[in-house]
C-alpha cells in the first residue's frame, strides 16, 4: 500500500511550528511533512547531537530551515528557554505539537517511585509545562495559538503494564479537552491524536525488546491487521494544526486502525509473561536506554 500525502502545496506556509520530541520517530516524520507544507519547523530533545542530524536531514529534503533546540521537557525553567530561543529565532510561534514521550513495559509492582516518576514528568509534566509557556505567551499576545496533544488509546481506557504512562496520558486528554473550552476565547485551540501501533526504533524496542518481539504480532491486534505508517499520522496531524480545521477543537481523533475497539487496554495482552521473563526484558529495557 502506498501512502499518499494529504494536504496540497505551501498549506502550512508563513506558520512556525514547534514539535517537541522531534528528533526522531513519529516527531521527526511529522516535523518533515510541516516543512515539506512550507512551515518554518524547530524541533526539540534532549539530545543536541540528534537534533541537528535531523535538522540538516529535514532541511535538505524540504529546502526549509528546521531550527534545533536541545531541551528537559521535564524542567519548566527550561521549557520556559525553549519558548524564548524560539521568538529569538522565528519572532513568533503558531503552533505547538506536544510529542515528547516516555515509556516502558513493566508490572506496576516492580516499578520504583522513581521509575515512575521518569514517565510522569516528561509526559504530563512536560506537556503542562510547555502547554502553560506557550499558552500565557499566546494570551499575552493576543495570537491565535495552536496546540496538538499525542496521547493513546488508553488514555480513556487504561492498560496494564504501562500504568504510568497511562496516567501520564490521561491528563494529557483531561488537559486538552478542559483548555479548548477555557481558551477558545482567545482563539486558541487545543486538539489531541491518539495513535495505535505505529512503529519506531527507539520506542519499540523499550516497548517490544528483545525476544518479545519475535513473539507477539502488533498486527494481529488491529481489525486491518496492520499497523500504522508514519505518513497516515502526519497527515492527519497536519490537517489538524492547519486552517482547514479551524473549528475543530477540544477532540481525540483515533488512528489505531480499529485497535482499541476490538480489545481495551494496548498492553492487556502482557498478562502471558513469567516472571523470569520480565527479568530479561527488563535488561533489554536498560539496554536500550542506553542506547538512545
Amino acid at each position: 500500500m502506498i501512502i499518499q500525502k494529504m494536504m496540497k502545496e505551501n498549506s502550512l506556509q508563513g506558520k512556525t511550528i514547534l514539535v517537541t520530541g522531534g528528533g526522531t520517530g513519529l516527531g521527526k516524520s511529522m516535523a518533515t511533512y510541516f516543512s515539506e507544507l512550507g512551515a518554518n519547523v524547530i524541533i526539540s530533545s534532549r539530545k543536541m547531537e540528534v537534533l541537528q542530524q535531523s535538522a540538516i536531514e529535514i532541511s535538505s529534503q524540504t529546502g526549509n530551515e528546521v531550527f534545533p533546540i536541545s531541551v528537559d521537557i521535564s524542567d519548566h525553567h527550561s521549557v520556559d528557554n525553549l519558548l524564548k530561543e524560539s521568538l529569538a529565532k522565528f519572532s513568533k510561534v503558531d503552533v505547538l505539537l506536544n510529542n515528547a514521550a516516555a515509556n516502558f513495559i513493566s508490572p506496576t509492582e516492580r516499578l520504583s517511585p522513581r521509575a515512575f516518576d521518569k514517565i510522569v514528568d516528561i509526559v504530563l509534566k512536560g506537556t503542562y509545562y510547555s502547554t502553560l509557556a506557550f499558552g500565557k505567551y499566546w494570551i499575552k499576545e493576543k495570537i491565535e495559538g495552536n496546540i496538538l496533544n499525542i496521547i493513546t488509546t488508553y488514555a480513556w481506557t487504561g492498560s496494564g503494564y504501562v500504568v504510568p504512562s497511562a496516567v501520564s496520558k490521561g491528563g494529557i486528554l483531561a488537559l486538552t479537552r478542559s483548555l479548548a473550552v477555557e481558551w477558545a476565547k482567545y482563539g486558541i485551540r487545543l486538539n489531541a491524536i491518539a495513535p495505535g501501533p505505529f512503529p519506531t526504533k527507539g520506542a519499540w524496542e523499550r516497548l517490544v525488546p528483545g525476544n518479545l518481539a519475535s513473539k507477539i504480532n502488533l498486527a494481529d491486534k488491529v481489525p486491518l491487521k496492520r499497523t500504522g505508517e508514519h505518513q497516515e499520522l502526519a497527515n492527519l496531524a497536519a490537517f489538524l494544526i492547519s486552517d482547514f480545521a479551524a473549528y475543530i477543537t477540544g477532540e481525540v481523533v483515533t488512528i489505531d486502525g480499529g485497535e482499541w475497539l476490538k480489545g481495551a487496554g494496548q498492553f492487556n495482552f502482557l498478562d502471558f509473561i513469567q516472571p523470569e521473563m520480565w527479568d530479561e526484558i527488563e535488561q533489554n529495557i536498560r539496554k536500550s536506554n542506553k542506547n538512545n
